[in-house]
């Protein structure tokens, strides 16, 4: 109960109350923005593809005003696809465009996310914040203003994805043979988002632009490389290292897990991979002590990032539609075993944290460096200790191999996940460079530590 109670405090913690030590400093104000999409998302139980998506737009409002007042951030249109640039009437002399940025964060959220009233009450503190620093009250009535206005444009934007249609689909039904995914126990919770390659993209072509290779062939003979695979994944569970324990619960990131107690089930909910990243992201941002204007640039490159990381991974999840460990192990190695891990309900095939983990580090790399230093404590409000690396790069290929270390993935689909990733990241970075976004990292002043 005390541990619920400490999760539940910390969550309902207003948004500035996050943010105090940022009194003067605008850049401080971004964690705190994104975090109240976060703490929505989690009382959602919002699924990892799409929380990415409501973090993409969340993003792209503030980063279209950011642009429009600062000429040497590449314009969002140069490099986004199909978006065309915003309109913002009022006099830039008659709002801070920092304010209209951070509000936009709030407003996009408010407006997109199910449940966005929770937002009403980050918005009115926001508003007292600025007011209690000063801020005279036609600058601030004139910021909102903008705000409002560039989050309607960035909403209508959002309308053409596709993502209203995906309920018009035809819904999913498992496959019908031994290989394929089947729903997974505790809650055997149908498949999450098979339709997802349908979204239309941020930066990437198509949905199938970076198809890995296809994966190890299915086979229950003891001698076959897909019962090794099987095998490594519960020889690694039998015998785990505590450091294995400690790196697949700090890469969990499963947005809704259930443990059942006779006939009760208990739900919990913790942030999703993309949630995850979008924090080492700002983490990362104040170490390296980058301006408003960078940090806000940084978590859309971000956000955009892995919008289209996870479009690319889903597409392959619904093509191979692969078996995940736990099934085949019970049916074929040990009925009783059971994953550190729950398993999440779609299938295997990419790993998803392995691709979005992959893509998010190379485009990090690019703005801010390879050897990077970082502690990462995202992971502090669930009572995980934070955990350190030496780079991006180091931090994404530890996610990726917690899903071995936690029982639900098998050794190719984490390494075919990486190269996925990669690819995406690399195809990202030359977009952006044709776009005019150069290495942050070329104007920094942090020292690694």
């Amino acid at each position: 109960m005390n541990r619920a109670v400490f999760i539940l405090i910390l969550l309902i913690t207003s948004f500035f109350s996050l943010a105090q030590k940022g009194k003067n400093d605008y850049a401080l104000l971004v964690q705190p923005a994104i975090f109240a999409h976060s703490k929505v998302m989690m009382h959602d139980v919002v699924n990892p593809p799409a929380a990415c998506r409501y973090y993409a737009y969340g993003m792209l409002g503030a980063y279209a005003i950011v642009a429009q007042h600062n000429s040497s951030i590449a314009k969002p249109e140069t490099f986004i696809r199909d978006f065309k640039s915003v309109t913002i009437s009022t006099n830039s002399n008659a709002y801070d465009y920092r304010i209209a940025a951070l509000y936009c964060i709030l407003e996009t959220g408010r407006l997109m996310l199910p449940s966005g009233y929770m937002i009403n009450e980050d918005e009115t503190d926001f508003v007292k914040k600025m007011q209690s620093q000063k801020v005279p009250k036609t600058v601030l009535d004139s910021s909102i203003a903008v705000a409002k206005s560039v989050t309607a444009q960035i909403i209508n934007f959002s309308k053409d994805d596709r993502y209203n249609r995906l309920s018009a689909l035809v819904r999913y039904t498992p496959m019908k043979g031994d290989g394929y995914w089947y729903p997974t126990p505790p809650a055997y919770i149908e498949a999450v988002e098979p339709n997802w390659k349908t979204i239309r993209p941020m930066l990437i072509d198509s949905c199938n632009q970076f198809m890995p290779s296809k994966p190890v062939d299915f086979s229950k003979d003891s001698n076959s490389a897909f019962y090794k695979q099987a095998y490594e994944v519960y020889d690694v569970s039998n015998h785990p290292k505590g450091e294995e324990v400690a790196v697949a619960a700090f890469w969990d990131c499963n947005p809704f897990a259930v443990e059942t107690a006779g006939h009760m089930a208990i739900g919990f909910k913790k942030i999703s991979p993309g949630g995850h990243w979008m924090t080492i992201g700002c983490i990362a941002a104040q170490d390296a002590k980058l301006s408003f204007d960078q940090t806000i640039a940084v978590e859309t490159y971000l956000a955009a990032t892995m919008m289209d990381a996870f479009i690319s991974c889903w597409d392959e999840k619904y093509r191979s539609n692969r078996i995940r460990p736990e099934t085949y192990i019970n049916r074929y190695i040990d009925a009783k075993w059971q994953p550190l891990l729950q398993t999440p309900p779609f299938p295997e095939y990419t790993s998803g944290h392995s691709v979005i983990s992959t893509a998010a580090a190379e485009v990090l790399t690019y703005l801010l460096g390879d050897n990077f230093h970082f502690t990462d404590n995202s992971e502090a409000i669930f009572e995980l200790p934070d955990r350190s690396f030496t780079s991006f790069n180091q931090a994404a290929a530890e996610a990726a191999i917690s899903r071995m270390y936690g029982g639900i993935h098998f050794r190719d689909s984490i390494e075919k996940g990486q190269e996925e990733g990669k690819k995406i990241g690399e195809f990202v970075v030359v977009r952006l460079a044709e776009a005019g976004v150069k290495p942050m990292k070329e104007v920094l002043t942090k020292v690694a530590h």
